[in-house]
């Protein structure tokens, strides 16, 4: 049964007059009523039927972006690239779509919370980017709203996340796994032995893949049983890889090379090597992962894995106006390509 106002009204303990006007925003409500009365909407996940409520199966011009942070370029180049696709109109799809960029920050309240407003704003599509959660409850919250998103007319999409099991929705992914995998079997290939990890959130499928790649690598090469004392967590920022590359040359005086979750956390690597007198390459090699724009303007340029963000992009666009069939299975993976730069080098002793 759908969610009514008066049900609103009575678990947030006001009139349905109070409601209303919360939701209009035509009358000023104390502030406590006002989060009371939007708490609620939340939980019961109230969707407005307003004044066109008579075409309740149509949707807007409007593409919800759910990105965890629009200032990290891996996130801006996919939602520029959503943006651009469906901004073109087509003679078989009509007018261009309106994007709108839903900044959660990580927060996977936030993530939800959105997915709600874009339900009322009836979206056409939502394109959800980036890794996904590892988090049961989440995962089942998360599948809720996406399919009362789908049944209310709007195409869902992920891009640059995992499928979401026992769902439909297509996903552009991208093989981090193997990429990883590449990354670091080119550093045991110039003969690097002692090698450090740079990982990121625990709880994010992206962590977790790359993660996998980098130790099945060393597995092949006989070398997992250091790995996880040479593994250090934090998130995907600068800082953390200053403060993780730091640790790392504590365990191991004599570590030769740093695998990094991405370009960004490199970069905090190798000013924390830089600070330190370390040389790049020439004591410590540094790899990153994503190939964003500033990786071959580093110092030294950074050997990395270059996604192809900005055509994950396009396809997730593509898919989410329906502009493009997905394949049978729903997945388009997108795989990784090796870049060799400046950053990394055979070891001293090798």
């Amino acid at each position: 049964m759908a969610v009514t106002l008066a049900d609103v009204a009575v678990r947030a303990g006001v009139s349905a007059a109070t409601v209303s006007r919360v939701l209009n925003g035509n009358y000023p409500v104390a502030g406590a009523t006002r989060n009371r009365v939007l708490r609620a909407v939340e939980e019961l996940e109230y969707v407005v039927n307003g004044p066109a409520s008579a075409l309740a199966a149509a949707t807007s011009d409007l593409v919800g972006v759910l990105v965890n942070d629009i200032a990290d370029p891996f996130f801006g180049i996919m939602a520029g690239a959503v943006q651009t696709e469906i901004g073109e109109p087509t003679a078989e799809r009509g007018g261009p779509k309106l994007a709108v960029v839903c900044n959660t920050g990580g927060s996977p309240e936030r993530e939800l919370t959105f997915l709600t407003l874009l339900q009322r704003q009836r979206a056409a599509a939502v394109v959800l980017t980036g890794g996904a959660l590892e988090d049961d409850a989440h995962r089942v919250a998360l599948t809720g709203r996406l399919g009362r998103l789908e049944s209310a007319g709007a195409r869902v999409v992920l891009c640059g996340r995992p499928p979401l099991a026992d769902t439909d929705f297509p996903a552009v992914t991208f093989d981090n796994r193997e990429g990883a995998r590449l990354i670091t079997e080119h550093l045991l290939t110039l003969g690097h032995r002692r090698l450090g990890y740079l990982a990121g959130p625990q709880a994010r499928t992206t962590t977790r893949h790359r993660l996998e790649g980098h130790r099945a690598a060393l597995s092949a090469a006989g070398l997992a049983g250091d790995a996880g004392r040479l593994t250090v967590r934090g998130d995907y920022g600068r800082s953390a890889g200053y403060a993780g590359a730091l640790e790392l040359l504590s365990r191991e005086p004599e570590l030769t090379a740093i695998v990094a979750a991405n370009d960004t956390v490199a970069l905090g690597a190798c000013a924390a090597l830089r600070d330190r007198g370390v040389r790049i390459p020439e004591d410590v090699s540094i790899t990153g992962f994503d190939d964003l724009p500033f990786a071959v303007d580093a110092t030294p340029a950074l050997t990395t894995v270059r996604l192809p963000l900005h055509e994950a992009g396009v396809r997730a666009g593509k898919l989410a106006l329906g502009r493009e069939e997905p394949p049978a299975d729903g997945v388009v993976t997108c795989g990784g390509e090796l870049m060799v730069r400046d950053s990394t080098a055979p070891p001293r002793d090798a």
